[in-house]
């Protein structure tokens, strides 16, 4: 593949009115990045080296030379060091004295310090402004043009005035600086470039259990059961039949778990009749990864969707198709029309139609694209109104999937019911509690707790010291 230079063009059309002159410590990746960046947008860039030579690597137009020297031509001073080799900077006291110190270095490992790198730096050169910046931006961002999901740049410093001056040259790169406050908050700026999906652990994790769970489940009436009993071997269950029985299932709970937290915190406010004490710590965190909850079940569903769309062309689909013709037509037995079956099938797959329809516009729904064109009664009424429509329907589908084999003490396989009994639980449950709380007897007291009002109003104080429930 054929590369192509950075050099070229400009990564954005902001240029500075004056040329202002910014000193970069270090010439490594990100540096040199940033460097470029800066010279595009009309700024002078110096870097500080400890073998200050020009390298064909750096950008051209920029200048080398020794930390010290460095460090006179600029009051904004870009630390691209990390932190193991600060202690240099001792020696240059003098010289920094007054300055602005961009610290944009990240660690290993979440908490590897004990303080932040950031306030470790203000530290060792106490008389410095040492601004924290971006760390959450990558090189290659940089260089290939930031794009919207790696444009905010997170900011803390304990000086409002240097503070000030970094973000002006944030927005002059074309990125968006976000202020986070005093230094404190350094440390959680420097813990989350190096966070895994923090919000996706417990939502990956729960789906993993529902599959592996549920599909041993079917492993056991599908095909253990059958060979034990009747010594047949249908293990070709295993890579359609079986995950087209696991994916619903697992996208169904899912679904109902996104809206299981809204009414148990709903309970909760009716029983303590007030919204201004804390929810539990686990309630907290699976409220914010509803979201996250509700688009792997979205995946499930299309996954549902794509292997119920290839049974027609398995084999052993059309085997039995053909089979039952040729039985039918050897013993010239007819298979009368019915009704009633033909009237369930129908609505079996239209449920299920609609049902994935609205699950799709919640998907989409949520995604910040589409959510920040809405306001908030409108993302109100699709999530939560538009979502339980979605939660019946998806329940509805599979209630006249099973009819009446739900009930038939025959579908118990060494007394286990059929995987879809199990499925209905938990979405069952939340829809019955759901339809409960909308009572207007009970609607109404919820909405007055919602607003304000207490039962107990000794609980007024905590709403000063604590999240309130919102």
């Amino acid at each position: 593949m054929e590369k192509i230079s950075t050099d070229a063009f400009p990564l954005t059309m902001h240029f500075s009115e004056k040329q202002e002159t910014i000193c970069i410590f270090g010439t490594g990746d990100f540096g040199r990045s940033l460097g470029l960046k800066m010279l595009q947008c009309g700024y002078s860039i110096v870097f500080g080296s400890r073998t200050p030579r020009m390298s064909s690597l750096l950008p051209n137009g920029a200048e080398v030379m020794s930390y010290s020297d460095a460090a006179q031509k600029s009051d904004i001073i870009i630390i691209a060091i990390h932190r193991e080799h600060y202690d240099f900077l001792t020696e240059l006291t003098e010289v920094l004295n007054g300055k602005i110190l961009v610290d944009i270095s990240n660690n290993l490992k979440i908490n590897q310090y004990p303080e932040s790198n950031a306030e470790y730096l203000a530290q060792l050169v106490p008389g410095t402004h040492v601004v924290k910046a971006f760390n959450t931006i990558s090189a290659w961002a940089l260089q290939s043009g930031a794009l919207d999901a790696s444009r905010q740049v997170l900011i803390c410093g304990n000086d409002s005035k240097a503070k000030q001056r970094v973000m002006d040259v944030v927005r002059s790169l074309g990125l968006t600086p976000l202020d986070k406050g005093s230094l404190v908050a350094a440390n959680e700026i420097e813990n989350y470039p190096l966070q895994l999906f923090p919000m996706w652990k417990f939502p990956f994790y729960l789906s993993a259990v529902l599959c592996v769970f549920f599909f041993f489940y079917c492993v056991i009436r599908e095909v253990i059961y059958p060979y034990v009993h009747e010594k047949r071997d249908r293990t070709f269950r295993l890579p359609i039949s079986i995950p087209n029985h696991v994916f619903p299932i697992v996208a169904l709970i899912l679904l109902a778990l996104v809206y299981l937290p809204g009414v148990i915190a709903a309970i909760l406010q009716l029983y303590r009749g007030t919204k201004y004490r804390r929810f539990p710590d686990w309630l907290d965190h699976w409220m914010l990864c509803r979201k996250q909850l509700g688009l792997i079940a979205l995946g499930f569903a299309f996954l549902h969707v794509l292997y119920t769309l290839v049974i027609p062309i398995r084999y052993y689909v059309r085997w039995t198709l053909n089979n039952r013709t040729v039985t039918q037509a050897i013993t010239k037995k007819e298979n009368p029309f019915s009704t009633t079956t033909s009237w369930l099938s129908d609505s079996y797959v239209a449920l299920g139609m609609l049902g994935f329809f609205l699950f799709v516009l919640l998907g989409i729904t949520s995604l910040p694209s589409v959510s920040n064109t809405v306001n908030w009664r409108e993302f109100r009424f699709v999530q939560s109104k538009l979502g339980y429509l979605t939660l019946i329907l998806c329940t509805a589908h599979t209630l006249v999937y099973g009819g009446k084999r739900f009930l038939n003490p025959s579908n118990l396989v060494w007394y286990l019911p059929s995987a879809y009994v199990i499925a209905l639980i938990i979405p069952c449950t939340v829809l019955v509690i759901k339809f409960i709380l909308i009572l207007p007897c009970i609607d109404k007291t919820l909405m007055r707790i919602r607003q304000g009002w207490e039962r107990n109003p000794k609980y007024s104080e905590s709403a000063l010291n604590g999240k309130t429930d919102i």
